[in-house]
C-alpha cells in the first residue's frame, strides 16, 4: 500500500511538472499535437492504444513525453499486478472484447466443466476475460443526445453476492467504476451474504482495498440473511444520496447513471430500474434486449413486458417505461 501511494504521489508531482513544461513550451512556440485515445478518467487503467505524438518535437519535449509515458507504465504495471496475483486480467482488449462471444481451446474446455456446473455459468472462461473489457453501447441515438444537470446527486452502488465467482464480482466493480462519472460515484459496497469460498474473503478484500482505496467497502453477514436483508445491510452502510442495488454479475455501459439520477432528482419517490441486456452464461456475449418494462407474472416469474400503447405512440425511445407488477427483489435505484 505504501509503495502504491508513493508511486501515485510521484505521478502527481511529475504531471504537475509536465503541465508546467507544456504551458512554457506553448508560449514559446506553437506545437502541433495529434492525440490518440489519450488518458482515461481518474479510475480506469490505461486505455489500449493510448498515444501522444508530437510533430517536429524538440529534445526537451521528447524528454518530457518519454518521462510521462514511463510514469504511466509504472503505475499501470503496479495496478495490473494486483489482478495478475489472482490469475485475472485487466485492460480493454482480449477475449470477449466489445461484448463478443469469448471461446476456450479444447484443452481449456475440459478444465471449465467443473466450475461451470458449480456456478451455473462459465466461470473458467470469465477468468480469461478482462475485468475492463469493452462492451457495446445499445442506447437509442436520442438517449445519447440527452443533456443532464451538472448537480446530480451521488450514488452508492450495492452489490449482493453469495459464492459468486471472484472474476465476475470484480468485473462488476471495474465496470461500475469505469462507466460511472467519478463525481457521481460515492462508493461501491459489496455485501457478502455468508459465502464459503476462500477467494471471496481475504483475496477479495485485499484486492479492492489496494485497487480502489476508500472507494469500495465490504460488508460481511455472519449468517445467511437472504436477498432483502442483505440489501438492507448494504443500505445501512451507504452514504450516497441515491442507493442502487445490483446483482454482482453485471456490466455497466457508458451513460447509465445520469438518466437514473436525474429521474430520482425530479421525484424522490421514484424507484428506477435501468434497461437490462443479457450476458450469455456460456460465452459472456452481451446480447441486446429490446425496449421493455420489467415485472412478474402471477406465477412470480420475472418477465419482460412490452411497453404500453401510449409509450409506442409517443415515438420517443428515450422516454421512461412505467414498470408493472413490480417486486422488491428487482434491482434498482432509490433515494436514501
Amino acid at each position: 500500500m505504501a509503495s502504491l501511494r508513493r508511486v501515485k504521489v510521484l505521478l502527481v508531482l511529475n504531471l504537475i511538472a509536465v503541465a508546467g513544461f507544456v504551458l512554457f513550451l506553448a508560449k514559446c512556440r506553437p506545437v502541433a499535437v495529434k492525440s490518440g485515445e489519450g488518458f482515461r478518467d481518474v479510475h480506469p487503467p490505461r486505455a489500449e492504444g493510448a498515444n501522444l505524438t508530437v510533430r517536429a518535437a524538440n529534445p526537451v519535449q521528447e524528454a518530457v513525453l518519454k518521462r510521462l509515458s514511463l510514469l504511466e507504465d509504472i503505475v499501470y504495471r503496479q495496478l495490473n499486478g494486483l489482478s495478475k496475483s489472482l490469475g485475472l486480467i485487466e485492460g480493454y482488449g482480449g477475449r470477449g472484447k466489445g461484448g463478443l462471444p469469448a471461446t476456450l481451446s479444447p484443452e481449456e474446455e475440459e478444465k471449465a466443466k467443473g466450475p461451470h456446473e458449480k456456478y451455473g455459468y462459465n466461470s473458467y472462461l470469465s477468468e480469461k476475460i478482462s475485468l475492463d473489457r469493452s462492451i457495446p453501447d445499445y442506447r437509442p441515438t436520442k438517449c445519447k443526445e440527452l443533456k443532464y444537470p451538472k448537480d446530480l446527486p451521488q450514488i452508492s452502488i450495492i452489490f449482493i453476492f453469495v459464492n459468486e465467482a471472484l472474476s465476475v464480482i470484480l468485473r462488476s466493480v471495474h465496470s461500475a467504476v469505469n462507466h460511472t462519472p467519478a463525481h457521481l460515484l460515492k462508493e461501491i459496497i459489496l455485501v457478502d451474504d455468508d459465502s464459503d469460498e476462500e477467494e471471496l474473503k481475504a483475496p477479495l478484500e485485499e484486492y479492492v482495498n489496494k485497487r480502489y482505496p476508500g472507494l469500495v467497502k465490504v460488508v460481511r453477514n455472519q449468517k445467511r440473511e437472504g436477498l432483502i436483508r442483505a440489501r438492507i445491510e448494504g443500505w445501512k452502510v451507504a452514504s450516497g444520496q441515491i442507493t442502487g442495488f445490483f446483482d454482482a454479475h453485471v456490466e455497466f455501459t457508458a451513460g447509465w447513471a445520469e438518466p437514473v439520477l436525474s429521474r430520482i432528482q425530479g421525484n424522490r419517490k421514484r424507484v428506477i430500474l435501468p434497461s437490462i441486456d443479457n450476458i450469455k452464461q456460456d460465452t459472456f456475449e452481451v446480447q441486446r434486449y429490446e425496449n421493455s418494462a420489467h415485472g412478474y407474472s402471477w406465477e412470480l416469474w420475472c418477465m419482460y413486458i412490452s411497453p404500453p400503447k401510449d409509450w409506442w405512440d409517443a415515438g420517443d425511445p428515450s422516454l421512461p417505461i412505467r414498470r408493472v407488477r413490480t417486486s422488491d427483489t428487482h434491482l434498482g435505484c432509490v433515494q436514501q
